[in-house]
């Protein structure tokens, strides 16, 4: 007997044509919403059946799009995850025929449509490394039909992005991670400057799925060389550049590029390449006299500056590259020597700093260095373009002037590409802009540490250099800064905080584990694999936000990369919530009440989320005992890296209405802490602004008795 199909909270939401937030409102708030039939507790599964009729009897459901119906028909068929490649030349294969022969397909007899299938994509299953040959069994007919329907009504782009949901999740592969659109063009425009020719031969050495080599496409490249050590991968990137490609030639391997080049002898006009990242098991024993090392043979923990001098390997000379790199690459002591000889090679052009949240990992802000391989006779540039776009990326939030909460990628994007242009048309005449970007003598960088990190070579913020504008500038400085103050004085002033009394209070606890036993609490957890968002989180994008550990510690609001369809296993907060960070911070942590704002983010890594039931904790209450010190202190383990248990933690045992009191008690400390750190922040800016008035000779000491 065929089992039920089964659907996630996060296919619900698509299902719908709604937010994953809604389907969470829809559970708490509708008793009669189909009760879970399997998954996990923090992963759910529903009954597709039961989900399509209730959402049908409150007019929530839309018409089923094609790709829906091919999601169905992959989650039913015998086609199971591992052998979904197979159907990659079929789509390729129905992009090639006419309407009318794809409609006559779709409407064939299931015995004929599967001898068609075998027949029709049997020719270009030699172009797909590592996807075989579709049987053309007759049970697999609902879901080739529902291929060939899909590709007909959305295109076989739309097509290939469904059938990647099943084998291609965005989480990494041993340190390689899917490279956002917006990111990948950027790195395909930089390759060209306005009015010069695009390169036509292009070559990713860790292709992935083959955005970056899309991107290139896009611009005008006409021979696209990829290679992937994920045979899924590749199979994907061959089909969408077999796909969306357009008239280039494309040409793709499976294997690593690094051990075993598939295409050893090519010399390309341009390389584009996100390399893996952290990767020790590079080949650093077996690779020790490789002709590539042009810079000397990297460390075997140095993987990236291996797989830039591979990349710079395949160039001719003269030739571009642009690499997507972790900031660690940047200034890590095992790395000094082949950043020296680089960049007094004159390979290094530039280096662009991203703010975190760009691309995978979301934690840290990424780098995309521009190399050159040096031509012979050709004179060594005396300066490296140095870009920080961290400064121009973002926005105010609301409640704090001035703290940054959201990335604008229009920028980011037009901050990198003005000064890179400007630059590689008058590298021996530009001119800085302050705060960004600035050209850094080749002998300033060759250093002891050989730090090409670009906050380290780039002023922080710019200062005006006029007297007046200066004095002007000091002076709403100071007046922000005394209104802080005044709003400081008044928080922490008002009502008197009495003595209990003799001694200190004393009442029964309960730990938390014990509160997750009574369905109290709830405690959720973000996957152990964040997936990388499909493009950069944008300042004005409706999609959900990251919540991570540092916005909590912080006190701003969320600030990691967005997704439009967040995965089944994503955690969406929900307005109550109560956030623990999972490390202790210098000793001390704090707990975050989610508010609206929070609300339908979520949840990022090395967080705990308490859910609790609003009928029995009251979440600021929560929230205060949960960051005592000495709660944190009892339930917490390690030494470098202090760790908390939040089933250790302990609540006291006191009626909701007492409860209320102490909540409104805390929630009035973090008003408190918020106050202080906008003074905090006011009062470092005042006086960096003063400071450099003074030691620039703009502004002159204040006159008066001391």
């Amino acid at each position: 007997m065929p089992q039920p199909t089964q659907v996630t909270a996060a296919e619900i939401s698509r299902l719908a044509g709604v937010t994953r937030a809604t389907v969470s409102n829809w559970r708490r708030r509708h008793p009669d919403f189909p009760a879970p039939s399997g998954g996990t507790e923090t992963s759910p599964a529903y009954d597709l059946d039961a989900v399509r009729a209730w959402l049908s009897a409150r007019g929530q459901l839309p018409a089923s799009s094609p790709a829906d119906v091919l999601r169905t028909a992959l989650r039913t068929s015998v086609t199971d995850l591992a052998h979904r490649s197979r159907l990659l030349p079929l789509v390729v294969a129905a992009s090639r025929i006419t309407d009318s022969a794809l409609k006559k397909a779709v409407g064939l007899p299931d015995d004929q449509l599967s001898t068609w299938v075998q027949k029709t994509s049997r020719s270009y299953a030699v172009d797909f490394p590592g996807t075989g040959s579709l049987t053309g069994q007759p049970d697999e007919a609902e879901v080739l039909r529902a291929v060939l329907r899909c590709v007909d009504e959305v295109g076989a782009a739309q097509t290939l992005e469904v059938l990647a949901e099943g084998e291609i999740g965005d989480g990494k592969t041993g340190g390689a991670y899917r490279t956002p659109p917006p990111v990948a063009d950027l790195m395909a425009e930089l390759l060209a400057g306005p009015g010069e020719p695009y390169p036509d031969r292009v070559v990713d050495p860790a292709c992935g799925v083959g955005g970056l080599l899309l991107a290139a496409a896009g611009r005008g490249a006409r021979e696209l060389y990829g290679q992937d050590a994920v045979a899924v991968f590749a199979a994907q990137a061959a089909a969408r550049l077999a796909v969306q490609a357009g008239g280039a030639k494309a040409k793709v391997q499976v294997g690593d590029s690094m051990r075993d080049d598939a295409f050893p002898a090519l010399a390309a006009d341009a390389v584009l390449c996100a390399p893996p990242y952290g990767h020790r098991e590079w080949g650093h024993e077996d690779l020790a006299y490789d002709p590539r090392w042009m810079f000397g043979l990297p460390p075997k923990g140095e993987s990236e500056l291996a797989w830039l001098q591979h990349c710079l390997a395949h160039l001719t000379p003269g030739g571009h590259a642009v690499l997507l790199m972790p900031p660690g690459a940047a200034f890590r002591p095992s790395g000094r020597r082949i950043r020296a000889e680089m960049v007094r090679s004159g390979a290094l052009r530039a280096v662009v700093a991203l703010p975190a949240g760009m691309a995978q990992p979301l934690h840290i802000g990424l780098q995309l260095w521009l190399l050159e391989r040096p031509h012979p006779q050709a004179a060594l540039p005396p300066t490296v373009l140095m870009v920080d776009t961290v400064g121009t990326s973002t926005t105010d939030t609301d409640d704090a002037p001035g703290r940054r909460s959201t990335s604008d990628w229009p920028a980011i994007r037009s901050a990198t590409l003005d000064a890179w242009h400007e630059f590689d048309r008058h590298p021996g005449n530009y001119d800085p802009v302050p705060g960004v970007t600035r050209a850094v003598p080749v002998v300033d960088l060759l250093d002891e540490a050989v730090d090409l990190s670009p906050a380290r070579h780039v002023r922080a913020a710019p200062v005006p250099t006029k007297p007046d504008e200066l004095a002007e500038m000091a002076y709403e400085l100071r007046s922000r800064l005394r209104l802080a103050a005044t709003g400081l004085v008044a928080l922490s002033g008002g009502h008197t905080w009495s003595p209990a009394g003799a001694g200190p209070r004393s009442w029964r606890t309960a730990s938390v584990a014990d509160l997750l036993r009574g369905a109290a609490l709830t405690l959720l957890r973000a996957p152990a694999a964040i997936r990388s968002s499909s493009s950069p989180a944008l300042a004005d994008s409706e999609a959900p936000r990251t919540l991570t550990a540092r916005d909590v510690v912080s006190r701003r609001p969320a600030s990691g990369a967005g997704e439009e369809n967040p995965s089944d296993e994503d955690v969406s907060i929900e307005a109550g919530d109560v956030i623990l960070p999972e490390m202790l911070h210098e000793g001390a942590s704090t707990a975050r009440v989610a508010d609206a704002r929070d609300a339908g983010n979520i949840l990022g890594r090395h967080l705990h989320l308490l859910r609790p039931d609003p009928a029995r904790l009251d979440p600021w209450f929560l929230a205060g005992f949960l960051a005592a010190e000495d709660n944190l202190s009892a339930a917490s383990s390690g030494t470098t890296v202090v760790r908390i248990d939040p089933r250790r933690l302990r609540i006291p045992l006191l009626p909701l209405a007492e409860q209320q009191r102490y909540g409104k008690a805390f929630r009035q400390l973090h008003a408190l802490r918020v106050a202080a750190d906008i003074a905090n922040r006011l009062a470092d800016e005042t006086a960096r602004t003063l400071s450099a008035g003074l030691t620039g000779g703009a502004l002159l000491p204040p006159e008066g008795p001391r």
